[in-house]
């Protein structure tokens, strides 16, 4: 079949000149960089909401999309129609998994019962093209913020009927990715927070979530899914404030509802810079802290305060993520990277798609490279190493090692002179490091063919 009207995309190296030109300029798959090929470092995905589902509205205009299953206007007829285009679109594009938000594939019923019978007639047509394709699975989830039944939240609602339909919403999601082999399993607390704490048991509703997470791993148990549970943090937007803030506030609420053992970290970038961080920041976060799970791959606008969900293309940025996923060895035991991002309103035609998928799979690749080419040259390790150097021997190894206390310390610091303490900092050369860090970027992919 062709329906899209797109070739295959091929991996064309820098040949053909800066033009991308629908074809991979650093996205080799077969490439082996590190010990591992690319394909396996980045394990791309794509999202089924923003490409499939996202008419390019925004708040001040209607959708611009063009899309080929338009002509279908059932709406169970277009959800079973679109699996077919999803699957030609992953094959062509090389990528070997997608993701997917349950209420994305099928439209609801009038009760919970209709929706899931709507629901599993287009789940056995992916797993169909599954088997035929052998593209995967790299997660799953359930859509507990779209409908209005959960203006306010799911597990974190006020009113009880709305936390037991979400269980039974969760409940058959679970169900759907053990059928379907999804490595991981993803929670977004989408509206899991507050609008106004004058009318809000904080302590309560986080409670609520922590119980109903148990549950959800219970069954998980309970059926023989054994996926990895991620959480996305995310600072604010749709709610003021959400529970799962950032990577250090997420992973003290695991920690304070005995479920680090169950969950990691699925980290956005976008996400990231809501919460005032880069992307580097939450990733290092969760690295650290044995929380690294899987990554979203999108950009935020620096210059707009919401969500923007654009398609990567900061190399510095890309560049800095794959530092940290090179350091960590992988992207989390079974994490990939998945685009959670939209073409922009006026990128509207259906080949748009392809071009910014092709955008973030090279955006990704050249970061890799450039991690790569770093990480053999040990700068960034030798920086830090040389930095910290004082506390491998000495008054410094003592602090490390637990024998130093305050009164040792007072002793040691007692009678220094000034113009000594001074004298034992140096210059970080910040800006020598940045430029550094251009240069590996422009010579690393000069040299690529």
């Amino acid at each position: 079949m062709d329906l899209w009207n797109v070739d295959k995309i091929e991996y064309v190296g820098r040949s053909q000149g800066p033009s991308e030109s629908l074809g991979f300029h650093y996205y080799d798959p077969e490439k082996v960089v590190a010990g591992k090929k690319m394909k396996d470092w980045l394990r791309f995905a794509v999202a089924w909401w923003h490409t499939f589902n996202q008419e390019l509205v925004d708040p001040f205009g209607t959708g611009t999309a063009q899309r080929p299953y338009y002509k279908y206007t059932d709406p169970m007829d277009q959800a079973l129609a679109k699996v077919d285009y999803a699957f030609e679109l992953f094959t062509k594009l090389g990528v070997n998994y997608f993701c997917f938000h349950d209420r994305d594939l099928a439209p609801e019923g009038d009760t919970l019962r209709q929706t899931n019978a709507n629901l599993d007639k287009v789940v056995d047509k992916i797993e169909e093209n599954m088997k035929s394709t052998g593209v995967k699975l790299l997660w799953n989830t359930s859509s507990l913020f779209t409908n209005p039944r959960f203006v306010d939240g799911a597990s974190t609602s006020p009113f009880a009927d709305i936390f037991a339909y979400s269980a039974a919403q969760l409940k058959h999601s679970l169900e759907i990715g053990k059928r379907l082999g999804a490595e991981n399993y993803v929670f977004w607390g989408g509206r899991e927070g507050y609008e106004n704490l004058w009318n809000t048991q904080m302590k309560r509703e986080q409670e609520h979530m922590a119980a109903f997470f148990h549950m959800c791993h219970d069954y998980a148990q309970e059926i023989g899914f054994d996926a990895q549970f991620l959480i996305e943090p995310k600072a604010k937007e749709p709610t003021m404030h959400q529970y799962d803030f950032d990577a250090s506030t997420t992973i003290a609420f695991l920690k304070t509802y005995d479920l680090d053992d169950v969950f990691k970290l699925n980290l956005e970038g976008n996400h990231a810079n809501l919460a005032m961080h880069t992307y580097q920041h939450e990733i290092r976060v969760a690295r650290e802290n044995g929380f690294l799970g899987s990554l979203d791959a999108n950009q935020g606008d620096k210059l707009i305060g919401w969500d923007m969900d654009e398609f990567p293309t900061d190399l510095y940025e890309t560049v800095a993520v794959m530092w940290e996923v090179l350091a960590a060895g992988s992207i989390g035991p079974h994490g990939g990277l998945n685009f959670d991002a939209k073409p922009r309103r006026s990128s509207f035609s259906p080949e748009d798609l392809f071009r910014t998928h092709v955008a973030g799979m090279d955006a990704y690749a050249a970061g890799l490279l450039v991690a790569d080419r770093m990480h053999e040259d040990k700068f960034i390790e030798n920086l830090q190493a040389d930095r910290y150097s004082s506390f491998d021997s000495g008054i410094g190894k003592r602090v490390e090692d637990g024998a130093a206390s305050l009164a040792s310390l007072e002793e040691y610091a007692l009678d220094k002179p000034q113009a000594d303490l001074i004298a034992a900092t140096r210059s970080d050369h910040l800006e020598s490091v940045k430029a550094t860090i251009n240069n590996y970027i422009v010579d690393t992919l000069a040299s690529v063919k």
